[in-house]
């Protein structure tokens, strides 16, 4: 069978008997799960089965509540739980080595993200939908998911553009499935990138205008449209092209001179996804339609926070324009770790070499939409989304600092060590710390996180429930834990606070970890000559060959989006961490 079609509209039908959810970018699939396995079908009755083995295996440990089951859904590789990696997914669908497809399948595995249940086609979503999320329920596994539904169209906006999702989709709650029909039951709203080009060749084989950008005084194709031009537009560009451009054997090309805007996805190595014309821009010159402006229109920054100085060094050789595109773009792996706590600022308005200073309450000249928390006549800062941290990082500041307990919350939601060698050269001493104290966690089934502290040590964390720990709890446990590793190998390290007493020894701060006191927040950039990042990781990468100036402002975002997010789980580790065990756990 073919599933059913989605309607593409402007903007989204509101209402109450609407319901809405993530547009994921990846493969719309159909999952048909019976006694002989499970076969995924593509929208074009391709069969996938082969390509995602991480899917199909799960048919020989789980055993679901009923069978056959067929689910309507997407593959996707997720970055976050809210965006898709496209590029990745397509490179993986070309594969046909089995043993590439599944090296893939274990380092950076597909997920099905369910959002219809196919028994009976009497019944209405509302009903699908219910025993879909019963179904889902009972599968013990992440890579099959239940989609979130959402009842206001808003909320879900911010989301996806938050994430820079692919858009969203609403469907009537008393629809009925209909096979390979495109209904308005079901419409899909995009959530456009704008960007800006010249026009300079013309295909009239295919109808396609191929865009362009200056970049280094040079002029790079970045990919070819033809969809969105009404019969007018159309006509006026292909005589254009007749009476200005040049005959070529492929067509007509043409001189840097008409720009225009064009809707798209993505635009990644001189291709455009899903391109439709939007408007002619006789207000723009081609010198204007530059990498710097693309880059900064496929970053959907949000039109309501003024930028500033973007020209201005904020490290050597970066500019601020450069750090802004950096958060806005890791913002959907930033924002979790500050939400709802109180930020400790650390400002450079005028770059690192500058004089700089700690902000961690309000001014009079922030915007509305930057949030405070009022403590004891006091106005803190609070970083309560997207808007709210490229602001921050139009006023300069560089280093996000955060508390261990959430703002409404007494006792702390994460324990952590700080890894504190005493200078770069002696790195390899966080190294050993670190994977010392992960043989200690694992051994306590205590699930550990870790990163770069983006200076010259290591941190380590433990997510844990608001409430499950008080402050002196954790205490008992970090300095039990930290005295151990003391004791067994005290030629390397210390709890001595006294920095002249410490030696070559690597100071273990678990001290540090109490209320009022502050850590890096994983993601946030350092004030350091090479812009680096206290940059979560994989305990794989724990090894001799690890070093802090690794992970930079340049990289960090290409590394998540390609390997994923070391602290994806972290908050689903919270919910499973043996908190009688560390309780009872006494040096």
């Amino acid at each position: 069978m073919k599933p059913m079609r989605l309607t593409l509209a402007n903007d989204a039908p509101m209402g109450k008997d609407w319901t809405y959810e993530v547009k994921y970018d990846g493969f719309r699939t159909l999952l048909y799960w019976s006694e002989e396995g499970i076969h995924l079908i593509s929208r074009n009755e391709k069969d996938l089965t082969d390509r995602f083995p991480e899917i199909t295996a799960l048919a020989e440990t789980i055993n679901p509540p009923k069978l056959p089951l067929l689910l309507d859904g997407e593959l996707v590789v997720l970055n976050t739980p809210y965006q898709a990696n496209f590029p990745l997914l397509q490179q993986r669908g070309r594969l046909r080595n089995k043993t590439k497809i599944n090296d893939i399948a274990t380092s950076r595995p597909v997920t099905f993200v369910a959002f219809d249940i196919l028994l009976d086609p009497k019944w209405k979503l509302n009903k699908r939908r219910q025993v879909l999320k019963d179904v889902i329920k009972k599968l013990p596994t992440n890579r099959i998911q239940l989609i979130e539904s959402f009842t206001k169209a808003e909320d879900v906006k911010a989301i996806v553009h938050t994430h820079q999702g692919e858009g969203i989709v609403a469907k009537k709650k008393d629809s009925f499935y209909q096979e390979d029909i495109r209904s308005k039951d079901w419409q899909k709203v995009k959530n456009w990138r704008t960007i800006s080009g010249f026009l300079t060749h013309f295909d009239p084989s295919n109808d396609y205008f191929q865009l362009a950008i200056m970049e280094d005084a040079e002029t790079t194709t970045i990919g070819k449209f033809k969809h969105g031009l009404d019969a007018e537009q159309h006509e006026t560009l292909r005589s254009f092209f007749k009476n200005k451009g040049t005959k070529t054997e492929g067509g007509w090309n043409l001189g840097p001179g008409v720009c225009v805007d064009v809707h798209c996805l993505h635009a990644e190595n001189g291709e455009l996804r899903e391109p439709v014309f939007h408007e002619f821009r006789f207000d723009l010159s081609h010198d204007e339609c530059t990498k710097e402006k693309l880059e900064w229109d496929l970053s959907l920054f949000p039109e309501n926070v003024t930028f500033t100085n973007l020209d201005k060094a904020l490290w050597p050789g970066v500019t601020k324009r450069e750090y802004l595109l950096y958060l806005r773009d890791i913002a959907p792996y930033l924002l979790p770790h500050l939400l709802n706590k109180k930020l400790t600022l650390i400002r450079f308005p005028d770059g690192i070499d500058k004089p700089s200073f700690f902000q961690k309450h309000a001014s009079s000249s922030q915007p509305s939409f930057v949030e405070t928390w009022p403590e004891n006549d006091e106005e803190f800062l609070l970083c309560s989304g997207l808007e709210s941290l490229l602001w921050f990082g139009n006023q300069g500041a560089l280093e996000f600092h955060i508390p261990f307990q959430k703002v409404k919350e007494q006792q702390p939601t994460d324990i952590v060590f700080d890894l504190d060698p005493p200078d770069r050269d002696a790195f390899s001493l966080a190294i050993k710390a670190a994977q010392l104290f992960k043989q200690l966690l694992d051994e306590l089934d205590v699930r550990s996180f870790i990163k770069t502290s983006g200076n010259k040590g290591m941190q380590l964390h433990i997510p844990i429930l608001g409430g499950s720990m008080s402050y002196e709890e954790t205490r008992g446990f970090t300095e039990s834990l930290a005295a151990l590793l003391v004791r067994q190998h005290p030629e390397s390290f210390t709890t001595e606070r006294l920095k002249k007493k410490r030696g070559k020894r690597l100071y273990i701060d678990y001290v540090q970890h109490a209320e009022g006191k502050t850590i890096i927040a994983p993601y946030s950039a350092r004030a350091t000559e090479k812009a680096t990042i206290a940059a979560p990781l994989y305990w794989n990468e724990v090894t001799e060959n690890l070093h802090p100036d690794q992970f930079t402002l340049q990289n960090t975002l290409k590394r998540v989006q390609t390997y994923g997010c070391p602290f994806s789980d972290y908050g689903q580790a919270r919910l499973h961490q043996p908190i009688e065990t560390m309780k009872s756990l006494k040096d």
